[in-house]
């Protein structure tokens, strides 16, 4: 029976790209010239360091073009509010999100199990596995979900079998 995964991860190496690209933006714009902006990939977190809203509202829409222009979808990132953290700077964090946590599991499946496609679906670190017999029933499902609006996560489809 066909079947593939559903996952959800991002490459960090396309992620430091658009980084360093909106970098060399910022110092090419002459709204940005004296003014200390930066943007900061750490682990798990990008940051935003700027020392008004309108400039840090302005990087995020630098840094979401050039995420477009790489492939990598809007959904890998989630802004938090942006914070003053002294100095006349405020600081935005941009939490990454890889993985299908087990909530987001259970809403998957839920709205799998309610599209009406003979498909099934199981939760399987980090991971949905979905089988079914007809390969055009899985690539509905995964149409379907992609453009959902309440599956708030970049997904991809791995190890698909016939």
């Amino acid at each position: 029976m066909p079947s593939f995964d559903l996952v959800s991860k991002l490459d960090m190496g396309e992620l430091k790209n658009v980084i360093n690209q909106t970098e060399r933006q910022i110092a090419g714009r002459y709204d940005f010239k004296g003014a200390d902006v930066r943007v900061e990939l750490k682990e798990e977190i990008v940051e935003l360091w700027a020392p008004d809203e309108y400039k840090i509202n302005a990087v995020l829409d630098i840094l979401r073009t050039n995420m477009v222009k790489r492939s990598i979808g809007m959904n890998a990132l989630e802004p938090e509010e942006p914070v003053p953290t002294g100095r006349n700077m405020l600081k935005q964090v941009l939490q990454i999100k890889k993985g299908i946590d087990k909530e987001k599991g259970k809403q998957i499946n839920k709205l799998i199990k309610n599209s009406g496609h003979k498909v099934t679906s199981a939760y399987v670190e980090e991971k949905i596995r979905i089988t079914g017999k007809k390969i055009d029933d899985l690539q509905a499902i995964f149409g379907m979900l992609k453009g959902h609006k309440d599956v708030k996560l970049e997904l991809q489809m791995e190890n698909m079998k016939k």
